[in-house]
């Protein structure tokens, strides 16, 4: 099967790896034909490219900058991905043939796009809806319900799923969640395609390498929150539980990632003279597998007002490597319900923060961490492993 990936975010083998490069590469290895046109921010590369990367055809499109950046420059930006998208198809990829456009949401804009790519290959697509927008930038107060902006990215949506052959939602709740509220599609092209991961080998290390580096107490019990920090994520929780759990010596915060509300948690740290907490940027892949595998609790953090079921996929790298999590969520995210079922953690209402900081202060001292950890891999190993999504996309198209 010849695949033609249409990504938002594809990172360079040196700059680490993501759910996105994970499948694409398990796309590879399965004998399919793979090749990627991704959108680069130009402050990652000045002119457009394609080379090989990982084994297969890499195309480069420079459009703007989207990620950690003001809502301005991220909207014109989103507006100039499928021009900028469509030349850069044009130009190096126009006398190839595809069999299945492979793409993700967000951003809603790229159904055009798709629908552009499907006329000019002649064959269908498959849609990995990742977020719901608008609502979700309703929820969080970012666009006003009905506005005009609201009701133009509303078009953009339903033409997004109109355009897909197939979607493929997070979770249950997810895929409940969009069937209700658009119940003029076909419930048939709508499926479960939950995010997946690469699964490493665990060894066994008792080493404390990255530890030693930022100066992490051997004995402290480390919550580790690694990834995107913006609004979605409620960093003003976090602000909170490193404030009220300063004098904790038991209990250590370490926050790896960059994002638009990043600057919360290093002004927090900085103003109360908190020693207990650390905030840092991204680190190398190698650097960064080894600082989660010594650390003893993965955080999940979802604003509380959310009305769209979330699936943050930061939980599989938790899961990966053993650790138990500590989810704090908005109410209508299934996630609770996998945490509860396969016993690999513990829930909170993001809404609650006295409970929040309860929950670390238990679990900083809770003898099952172990368990529960050992039963979140045992889980992935199981259900969530990338070629269970190579299987799914198999299962339509080869």
């Amino acid at each position: 099967m010849r695949v033609l990936y249409i990504a938002t975010s594809f990172p360079e083998p040196e700059k680490g790896a993501t759910i996105y490069t994970d499948l694409a590469e398990a796309l590879y290895e399965a004998g399919h034909e793979v090749t990627v046109a991704v959108s680069e921010q130009a402050r990652n590369k000045q002119k457009t490219e394609m080379k090989k990367e990982r084994g297969f055809d890499v195309l480069r499109i420079v459009t703007g900058n989207y990620y950690d950046v003001g809502l301005i420059e991220k909207g014109i930006t989103t507006l100039k991905i499928p021009i900028l998208m469509k030349q850069g198809i044009t130009k190096y990829l126009g006398n190839k043939e595809f069999d299945l456009i492979l793409f993700e949401a967000p951003p809603v804009t790229n159904a055009g796009l798709v629908a552009w790519a499907k006329k000019k290959y002649n064959c269908p697509s498959y849609l990995m809806l990742k977020d719901i927008f608008p609502q979700n930038a309703v929820d969080l107060g970012i666009i006003k319900n009905n506005s005009l902006v609201y009701k133009y990215f509303l078009s953009k949506e339903k033409r997004l799923y109109r355009t897909a052959d197939i979607i493929g939602s997070m979770s249950a709740a997810n895929m409940d969640y969009i069937l209700k509220h658009n119940p003029w599609l076909d419930s048939g092209k709508v499926e479960i395609f939950p995010n997946t991961k690469k699964i490493t080998t665990l060894y066994k290390t008792n080493k404390l390498i990255m530890r030693n580096k930022f100066n992490i107490p051997d004995d402290a019990c480390v919550f580790v929150f690694g990834g995107n920090m913006g609004k979605p994520q409620y960093i003003d929780l976090l602000c909170s539980a490193v404030k009220e759990c300063k004098n904790e010596k038991g209990v250590f915060f370490l926050f790896i990632g960059r994002g638009t509300e990043r600057y919360k948690l290093e002004k927090t740290i900085r103003e109360y003279n908190i020693k207990n907490a650390l905030a840092i940027e991204n680190l190398p892949r190698i650097e960064y597998e080894q600082i989660i595998k010594e650390c003893d609790v993965g955080l999940i953090i979802l604003d509380p007002r959310f009305t769209i079921p979330n699936y943050p996929s930061r939980i599989l790298s938790y899961m990966e490597y053993s650790k138990p999590v500590l989810a704090a969520t908005d109410r209508v995210s299934d996630l609770k319900d996998l945490i509860e079922e396969v016993q690999c953690g513990e829930w909170v209402w993001s809404g609650d923060t006295s409970a929040f900081i309860s929950k670390i202060k238990e679990m900083s001292k809770m003898n099952e961490l172990q368990i529960k950890g050992i039963n979140g891999r045992k889980y992935i190993e199981k259900y969530l492993t990338v070629e269970n999504s190579v299987d799914l996309l198999n299962k339509h198209f080869n």
